[in-house]
């Protein structure tokens, strides 16, 4: 009776340590090499970051991001399949499953990290204001937009910084940064909170417009990193690999430079 018992026992814990590894098995690198491809989730709206061109007569996304990605991709041996959304799904399709991982300028936020994994940081994120260059000279600090209307883009780190700097201010939450500009230029806002690559991209095309000498801080959440889901150890050890290489050999900052002079070129 008592050998019974304690084979029962044991094979109890058997199956209870065999159904605990399993329910902690780490499938995330393997997932993407079975199927031969890793889908990236992006929002083209963040030139020079990511954005969309003509390449050969044919709609391309193109940008720093989209290179980082192609070189995860050459890491994995696998295909880069893009799946372009709005910035506010980008980070929920990651969750849900629609996309492995998520590269769109997407800061790494202490909110963000209990529900995602996120890779090395690749890019130190800068974020200014732009207004109407008729009215640049009143735009000096963070309290001269007071009682303003201030566009951002919905579920941005600059969404929140704008809330938490420019104090007073109206907040407008937009989806697209086209819409924003649009909404500057028309005078239905008065100014609109960009990263500094983004909004120099922007300025450069458009006359009429100027980066306000607003001066807002940065923290350690506002820098760039892909954005995987929960438990992705080994493919977060691959990515890493990849973005320690791309930074030590200077590679991210001619990504952007390079993308910045295709963006106004255009």
């Amino acid at each position: 009776m008592k050998k019974w018992i304690l084979g029962s026992l044991a094979a109890l814990s058997l199956i209870a340590l065999t159904a605990c590894g399993s329910a902690t098995e780490d499938t995330s690198l393997k997932k993407i090499e079975d199927k031969g491809k890793i889908v990236v989730a992006m929002n083209p709206e963040f030139a020079p970051f990511e954005f969309k061109t003509l390449v050969n007569g044919k709609d391309t996304i193109v940008g720093a991001d989209v290179e980082i990605a192609k070189e995860i991709g050459k890491e994995l041996g696998v295909k880069v399949e893009f799946s372009s959304m709005s910035f506010n799904n980008v980070l929920s399709s990651v969750q849900s499953g629609k996309a492995d991982i998520g590269i769109s300028g997407i800061s790494a936020t202490k909110e963000r990290q209990k529900v995602y994994d996120f890779s090395e940081t690749y890019y130190e994120s800068k974020n200014v204001v732009i207004v109407k260059k008729s009215e640049v000279d009143q735009y000096k600090t963070t309290t001269a937009l007071k009682g303003q209307s201030v566009a951002t883009q919905k579920g941005s780190i600059q969404e929140t910084i704008a809330k938490e700097q420019l104090k007073g201010a109206n907040m407008v939450s937009l989806v697209q940064n086209g819409e924003m500009i649009n909404e500057l230029k028309a005078g239905k806002v008065n100014g609109v909170v960009l990263e500094k690559p983004i909004a120099e991209g922007y300025v450069a095309k458009n006359d009429d417009l100027a980066i306000a000498s607003i001066e807002l801080k940065s923290g350690d959440s506002d820098a760039y990193a892909v954005a995987m889901p929960k438990g992705s150890t080994a493919l977060k050890k691959k990515i890493d690999k990849v973005i320690k290489k791309l930074k030590a050999s200077g590679k991210i900052d001619t990504f952007v430079k390079e993308a910045y002079d295709l963006s106004i070129a255009e």
